[in-house]
């Protein structure tokens, strides 16, 4: 199954050369395209909350407003951490 390969690379060396050169010229090509900072942004991505409920009370706050969002928020994909507060 590989021997076809191999005897191919063999009869054509210089086209499988040129093809090699002509992958990591389009490579040097795209590395110079690339956009990169000299400090690149490390922190994590944070969503903030802020709601109004005039006339409750803390405890109901946190038991309409801030445990459904947040149980909607557990099903995030690449989810670490969830913090609020009421």
């Amino acid at each position: 199954m590989i021997e076809p390969v191999i005897n191919f690379s063999i009869r054509y060396r210089w086209l499988v050369l040129l093809g090699a050169l002509g992958v990591a010229g389009l490579g040097a090509y795209e590395f110079q395209q690339l956009p990169i900072d000299a400090v690149p942004d490390v922190t994590n991505v944070q969503v903030q909350i802020n709601t109004a409920a005039y006339g409750l009370s803390a405890p109901e706050i946190e038991q309409q407003i801030t445990y459904p969002i947040e149980t909607a928020m557990a099903g995030l994909t690449s989810l670490e951490r969830t913090r609020s507060l009421s």
